[in-house]
């Protein structure tokens, strides 16, 4: 992408320590960075959320004892942060994925 950075709009969450480790915060900086540049991710540190919605993607960050996830989407003039959570189960819950639909049909209807 050529051009200026895209901006993060942050719909609920936020990156900090504590709760994430510095290193994990780092990380996940680093990868919010690649994508404000227009860097499309993949496995191991993204992966396709269709079940949320069009564009939208999970962005998955390891710390400690704990898996991180930033459910984002990439609009053609931001990237959407929609939440961040703490991953305890293999499957995402149910309750993740709604509550992100909801935040981003009342985004939308902005």
């Amino acid at each position: 992408m050529s051009g200026p950075d895209k901006p993060l709009v942050w719909l609920r969450g936020e990156l900090k320590t504590p709760p994430l480790s510095l290193a994990a915060r780092l990380e996940a900086g680093m990868l919010l960075r690649r994508l404000q540049r227009g860097e499309s991710l993949s496995m191991p540190h993204s992966r396709p959320m269709p079940s949320i919605g069009a564009r939208c993607h999970e962005l998955r960050v390891r710390d400690r004892d704990l898996s991180w996830r930033v459910h984002y989407r990439v609009d053609a003039d931001a990237i959407v942060l929609v939440d961040v959570f703490a991953k305890k189960t293999r499957a995402t819950p149910l309750h993740e994925i709604r509550s992100a639909q909801e935040r981003l049909r009342r985004y939308d209807s902005i």
